[in-house]
């Protein structure tokens, strides 16, 4: 779902820029972003977001939306680029202790019986930015936002018979509120050129 945004409204989840990345937790996590084809796409194998309240719900039997937003800039976020942003549904099955997923939006996709690290890893496989805007040797930052719905968001989504990209952008610019509810991971400045070298083990 492309968008171009200004600063002030990408303001509502700007993080200070230290290392590869952050996440609420203060935590330092690593996003690892790589070329496939002609899409970006990023793996946080650090990202625990099936955890605190979520899992807590998730084992009550309640299903939890998760709201995924993955974004580029060319600018260090004075704007954003290009941006992704997905939505699913986890579920839990008490008796095999395993995840369900919904993916929600077209086209829509589910698997089941996972692990939450097999769940939290399948939700970032499924989010990717064309790289047609960036070019091979321009610097940009990619920023990966997780956002578990609480039940007033979930309720008012669920009353609307599509979601669109502003409103979803709209859900990302709110506080959370709590800590265990939101979950981010950044990383920059990276090129295509280098991301293609590394691919390829060819040292830059």
């Amino acid at each position: 779902m492309p968008s171009h945004i200004t600063r002030r409204g990408f303001l509502g989840f700007l993080v200070p820029a230290a290392g590869v990345c952050l996440t609420t937790a203060g935590q330092a996590q690593r996003l690892e972003v790589r070329v496939a084809g002609e899409r970006i796409r990023v793996a946080a194998p650090q990202l625990r977001f099936i955890a605190g309240k979520p899992l807590e719900r998730l084992r009550n039997g309640a299903p939890v939306p998760f709201a995924f937003q993955l974004a580029v800039s060319a600018d260090h976020w004075d704007s954003v680029l290009d941006r992704d942003i997905e939505r699913f549904v986890l579920s839990y099955d008490l008796w095999e202790e395993k995840l369900a997923i919904a993916k929600l939006g077209s086209p829509r996709k589910s698997v089941s019986h996972l692990a939450a690290s097999a769940a939290e890893a399948w939700c970032v496989g499924e989010l990717s930015i064309a790289r047609g805007r960036i070019g091979e040797e321009q610097p940009f930052w990619v920023r990966l936002e997780v956002r578990a719905e609480n039940p007033a968001e979930e309720a008012e989504l669920d009353r609307q018979e599509s979601v669109s990209l502003t409103r979803l952008i709209e859900i990302f610019g709110r506080r959370g509120r709590g800590e265990q509810s939101r979950w981010m991971a950044e990383a920059g400045p990276v090129r295509l050129a280098e991301l293609r070298k590394a691919a390829t083990g060819v040292r830059p």
